[in-house]
């Protein structure tokens, strides 16, 4: 990876590209397990309401958006806001130059300075060797120190398959009783 890439945070104008990379994943795999690519509006949508509450970051190299993380909600309950969802892509052609493990090393620094203790991720795996999907994304996980917390097998059918779907987790912050408040001001750090 070249020193000339950063990392900021996502802005709604970056939807068409980011929608770009997703669409792949969406036609191509099961890596996600949409069948239909969502509208650019969709994804100025999805961008806008996590800005200012979780952290939305793009990593950029010459002007090209290479991939794209954020966080959201786990559950979606008050209990717990200590939690959240973590999701990631990158382009295609852009995989295995170090911009997942530097985007997810951002978004959980800027996700620990809010008071995130527990980071979720939700990831899609096949039933063997499969054209549409490897176990790449579980090993990426457990190499940046998540561990499977969950299993639902053959959940979810995609190209006349089925898939499992894990959930994997990574601990970044302490149990604390009672908990700090989440300090949703730092989102955008």
């Amino acid at each position: 990876m070249s020193s000339q890439y950063h990392i900021r945070q996502a802005r709604p104008e970056d939807a068409n590209a980011l929608l770009a990379i997703y669409t792949y994943y969406v036609l191509h795999t099961a890596v996600t397990f949409d069948t239909v690519s969502p509208t650019v509006d969709d994804f100025v949508r999805g961008i806008s309401s996590r800005l200012g509450r979780y952290p939305y970051l793009v990593v950029e190299q010459d002007n090209k958006i290479c991939g794209y993380a954020y966080a959201s909600p786990f559950i979606g309950r008050a209990a717990y806001q200590w939690s959240c969802e973590v999701t990631i892509y990158l382009d295609p052609s852009e995989r295995r130059k170090g911009y997942g493990r530097a985007l997810y090393s951002e978004l959980e620094k800027r996700l620990k300075a809010m008071g995130i203790v527990t980071l979720y991720a939700c990831i899609g795996l096949p039933d063997g060797d499969d054209p549409y999907l490897t176990t790449q994304s579980a090993v990426f996980h457990e190499a940046c120190g998540y561990r499977r917390a969950g299993m639902f097998p053959r959940c979810g059918n995609k190209f006349g398959r089925w898939y499992h779907m894990v959930w994997m987790q990574k601990r970044i912050g302490n149990y604390k009783t009672p908990p700090d408040d989440i300090q949703w001001d730092k989102a955008s750090l």
